[in-house]
């Protein structure tokens, strides 16, 4: 098992307990991504336990409200001076559920950022990992104009024909926790090729149990479902997505 994104540096969040109950549960590995805000403990957590907790550097459209210009240039220059302490660049991208006006001045400076985290990522020869709230479309579309390679579409929750193209274009989709209460999320997980799916807990968010925080070990209800949802062995899909994470990262 292999939880492909999660916030480990998050306000609220035991990184030490969520970390020791995700190796007794038997994963393989984490991904952390840090936000700036939280970004000195996201990596002390990473560098404590190297080989089994991944960082990655991005900028989320929440973060970007709350910057200044230079605060995101300063922290792109971060980037560069620190990616090998890095496996990919994100979360980033748009977000049009909390954001709602695509023309909002809100909008379109993500769309600047989120042009230019793109561009960085193909810089530093990483993958990517895209944050598409209500946005997936226009997400994909700039994803292609960039000529990027490697992107994953972090907790896809968009419609099934722009699946197939994210899948033709031979980009990843991330399944997390929210499968086990979503019909879109579950014909998903039954159609798109294991070849392509990585697998999350968005932890400590999208909790599977009422009243309690996410975390890394839940990341086995997911592989559990998908393998119900095709009617496979838990073993055959957890095959897949602890070598797809460990390709498409490459750990």
């Amino acid at each position: 098992m292999f939880d492909t994104h999660c916030h480990l540096a998050y306000k609220g969040m035991d990184s030490e307990k969520a970390i020791g109950n995700a190796k007794k549960a038997g994963l393989q590995g984490i991904v952390n991504c840090g936000y700036p805000r939280d970004l000195d403990k996201a990596m002390e957590i990473a560098e404590k336990h190297k080989g089994f907790v991944f960082q990655t550097f991005g900028l989320h459209p929440v973060d970007i409200i709350d910057m200044s210009e230079k605060e995101i240039a300063d922290y792109f220059e971060f980037i560069r001076n620190n990616w090998r302490k890095c496996i990919a660049i994100g979360e980033c991208g748009l977000d049009y559920h909390w954001f709602k006006r695509r023309d909002s001045i809100e909008n379109q400076l993500f769309k600047k950022t989120f042009s230019k985290s793109l561009k960085l990522a193909k810089e530093l020869d990483l993958p990517i990992v895209l944050h598409t709230r209500k946005a997936e479309e226009e997400c994909y579309k700039m994803v292609i104009e960039h000529d990027i390679e490697k992107a994953v579409f972090h907790c896809y929750s968009g419609n099934l024909s722009l699946a197939d193209k994210i899948f033709d274009s031979g980009f990843f989709i991330s399944i997390a926790t929210n499968l086990l209460r979503s019909k879109t999320t579950k014909k998903l997980a039954q159609r798109f090729p294991l070849e392509y799916i990585l697998t999350e807990t968005d932890s400590p968010f999208l909790s599977p149990v009422p009243g309690q925080k996410n975390e890394p070990a839940n990341v086995k209800m997911v592989v559990e479902e998908i393998a119900k949802a095709r009617e496979v062995s838990f073993e055959l899909v957890d095959k897949h997505v602890i070598k797809n994470a460990k390709k498409f990262f490459k750990i």
